[in-house]
């Protein structure tokens, strides 16, 4: 199976070791370097029916990179779009949902599937609207998220409240609901309000047993600020 590691501190490269048949797949343009020992090929990952699902699941291209060790073995460097760190997650005794915009890479026996979510959770999520994305089969997938990541473990008994847009994946046998408060009660005006005002936007309370990966920063919240800034 394909090797991936991170290497680098700072906007790491995740660095991917393949042997001579071995296939990996990447989001589009994560591909940064690659000896020529290996073919990169753009396909529609499962037909059009599928590649248009996860596009508005995860916010994917359409198009997805896989590359082959076709000549021998050789190394390829990949890097997501947004600065920041990595993390590579081991797929089959345990699956993941993925946020938007976060997948990075996947060994060719992972498979990325995309369900409904209820409409609750569909209507007011970042984490793919009423589509998500959930991984499948054995192998290893790697993330991205804006700034640094750090892994939560979530006990029963203990549940954790993340800013929505903070969240980059988790356990796919963790309980989630979406609002938009900490807080209890109140109904859906008033925390609309207490929303607004605070700033304190949607929260994804998690429930069960398993770990989320959460980043430190708000793409969202940066692109808005750079927004407000008067032009030079």
């Amino acid at each position: 199976m394909p090797v991936f590691t991170i290497t680098g501190e700072f906007d790491p490269f995740l660095h991917v070791a393949m042997r001579q048949g071995e296939k990996i797949y990447c989001e589009s343009n994560a591909m940064v370097m690659m000896e020529e020992a290996l073919e990169l090929k753009g396909k529609m990952t499962g037909g059009i029916g599928a590649a248009l699902m996860r596009r508005f699941a995860n916010g994917e291209s359409f198009f997805q990179q896989h590359i082959e060790a076709v000549r021998g073995d050789g190394d390829c460097l990949l890097a997501p779009t947004l600065p920041g760190a990595l993390q590579i997650l081991d797929v089959g005794q345990h699956q993941y949902m993925l946020s938007d915009g976060c997948f990075v890479a996947a060994t060719a026996s992972v498979e990325l599937k995309v369900r409904t979510q209820n409409v609750g959770n569909a209507l007011f999520a970042q984490s793919g609207g009423f589509f998500i994305t959930e991984t499948s089969g054995v192998g290893q997938v790697a993330v991205s998220g804006f700034g640094g990541i750090s892994e939560l473990e979530v006990t029963p008994g203990r549940d954790v409240i993340i800013d929505n847009a903070h969240v980059v994946a988790w356990d796919s046998r963790l309980r989630y609901d979406i609002s938009m408060t900490t807080g209890g009660g109140g109904g859906f005006l008033r925390n609309l309000v207490n929303s607004q005002t605070s700033g304190e936007g949607m929260v994804l309370r998690f429930s069960g047993q398993g770990k989320v990966l959460i980043c430190s920063r708000n793409s969202a919240a940066l692109q808005s600020f750079l927004m407000r800034q008067p032009a030079q």
